[in-house]
């Protein structure tokens, strides 16, 4: 089995993470009270890069794929706990994104 293939599931939480934060970032522009998203914005830009990141470091068996995926697994948590406290259907479909591409990320790591 290849190093990417073995990656497989957590390259593709980190993925679907990655456009589900986009998504949310999309969306939360489009609401009336901007600045209250302000937050969630901010953790949707920094999740949906570093999941982009940690993806991309595993699809090329990078060396340093386990300290990105530790730090996107950070990410994911921060970010989910901040689309949990909006009642947005794109803040939840975020929110549970994040929260599988972290579970995706902790089990690469072990």
């Amino acid at each position: 089995m290849s190093t990417s293939s073995r990656y497989q599931s957590c390259i593709d939480a980190c993925n679907a993470c990655a456009v589900a934060c986009n998504t949310c970032i999309a969306e939360c522009l489009k609401e009336a009270d901007v600045k209250m998203m302000a937050h969630c914005i901010a953790l949707d830009v920094d999740c949906a890069a570093i999941c982009t990141v940690a993806g991309n470091a595993m699809a090329r068996n990078s060396e340093m794929s386990k300290e990105f995926c530790s730090l996107c697994q950070k990410a994911c948590l921060a970010c989910a706990h901040e689309c949990e406290q909006h009642h947005h259907d794109h803040c939840k479909a975020c929110a549970a994104a994040c929260n599988t591409c972290a579970q995706a990320c902790m089990a690469m790591l072990h």
